[in-house]
């Protein structure tokens, strides 16, 4: 009990990784959501007689020879409100609204029948057509029916559903590239950031004649001839008349 969709449009799409449930129970599973044109009544109506078909199989093998008074069912109008009572997002008016999920990861394709390998390929937004099946389930007091996810076959681009930005917008028309506008320039050695100089060692170098300190010279000391030569003690007075050192008692030659 199959069903293979006309175009339809895909959102919420886990068909690359196995997502948990949201209340963390349950097993994770692949699975896309699918958003059926109303228009499109060759797949909605393949769709309800494959219901119909898993109902009797319900009655028989799931639900003890009786129908529950309330069946589950995984088809939704995308111009109502979800289980939670919350409307639909606006990608899904004019639609019908189900999820197919499953334990394997389903088949993806391109339009040659070849495997998609790129998994930016398949996002929420795009075309595709997918396969489904149905099957009725009794599971913690709830019966219903269930929709299984097969495989997929994209068949072209569409507006992503994920609100995010595109590279093209992002990086292109207006948002082009224009080259580096300043050059950044290392600091010089010995400021902030930059590397202190080391020191060097090795033989003294000899400083320029203009940097050099001049040693004061010194004077040769005044002899009187007949007197030998003294040394000046430092705030020693000398003689005015002898040019000899005062002693101590008197000036010299008085």
């Amino acid at each position: 009990m199959a069903v293979t969709t006309g175009k339809v449009r895909l959102s919420y799409c886990h068909v690359w990784e196995p997502q948990a449930p949201l209340n963390g129970q349950g097993e994770a599973k692949y699975s896309v959501t699918i958003l059926i044109p109303k228009t499109d009544t060759a797949t909605l109506n393949a769709i309800y007689a494959e219901m119909q078909m898993a109902e009797q199989q319900g009655v028989a093998s799931k639900w003890n020879g009786v129908k529950p008074p309330i069946v589950k069912n995984p088809l939704y109008d995308g111009d109502g409100v979800r289980p939670s009572g919350e409307p639909f997002g606006d990608e899904c008016k004019g639609h019908m609204v189900i999820t197919a999920s499953g334990k394997n990861q389903p088949q993806i394709v391109d339009l040659q029948v070849q495997p998609v390998l790129n998994r930016a390929e398949i996002y929420s937004g795009c075309y595709a057509r997918v396969n489904i099946s149905f099957f009725a389930y009794a599971q913690q007091g709830s019966k219903g029916i269930g929709c299984g996810l097969n495989c997929i076959q994209k068949i072209e681009d569409g507006e992503p559903l994920s609100g995010g930005v595109s590279a093209q917008e992002a990086f292109g028309g207006n948002n082009a590239y224009a080259g580096a506008q300043t050059t950044y320039q290392m600091p010089p050695q010995g400021t902030y950031g930059g590397a202190m100089p080391q020191p060097q060692y090795g033989q003294p170098q000899s400083m320029p004649a203009a940097q050099q300190m001049p040693y004061p010279q010194m004077q040769p000391a005044q002899v009187t001839p007949g007197y030998p030569a003294q040394s000046q003690m430092p705030g020693q007075q000398i003689d005015p008349i002898t040019g000899q050192p005062i002693v101590a008692g008197g000036i010299m030659g008085i």
